[in-house]
């Protein structure tokens, strides 16, 4: 029998958020992985002032606790909390308004002005688009559903 890991990661989700969120800190994702026998369960936190060591290992005690009881996940694993990093991928609207003002790398499905990479600031984030500020004061907008792959740029 095939075990569907798109499905286990959704159960894990249902029980970990509200346990996650009642110590004030966001589930940003989840990943599950299994090869070779071994699997690794990555859960992702984050929060307004930035995640801490003694966030991760908060997180991971409150975690480790609730699957034990509720047990999920039909196989052994180990698990690891970190937060997702200054070069964080941005996954849609919510990511891109609080990320607005910031640089950002951006792959698009489909060529915006003949072009599909983009590093600029994010200067505006809709329900449906971004607005990045290109070198030489070039100005785009692209749409959600053409975004590929985004992430923060890390600036130094």
């Amino acid at each position: 029998m095939k075990i569907d890991l798109n499905i286990i990661k959704e159960k894990v989700r249902g029980i970990i958020e509200p346990v996650i969120n009642a110590i004030d800190i966001e589930l940003d994702d989840i990943e599950l992985n299994k090869m070779r026998g071994k699997a690794l369960l990555r859960v992702f936190i984050d929060k307004e002032s930035g995640v801490t060591i003694d966030d991760c290992e908060r997180v991971s005690r409150e975690v480790e606790a609730i699957l034990d009881v509720e047990d999920p996940i039909p196989f052994s694993y180990v698990l690891e909390v970190s937060s997702p990093g200054l070069d964080r991928p941005l996954k849609g609207p919510k990511d891109f308004k609080r990320f607005t003002g910031r640089n950002a790398r951006v792959v698009t499905t489909q060529p915006v002005d003949k072009q599909s990479f983009f590093i600029g600031k994010i200067t505006a984030a809709g329900d449906s688009e971004i607005e990045l500020l290109l070198p030489q004061d070039r100005q785009v907008t692209i749409a959600y559903n053409n975004i590929s792959k985004a992430r923060l740029e890390v600036e130094v």
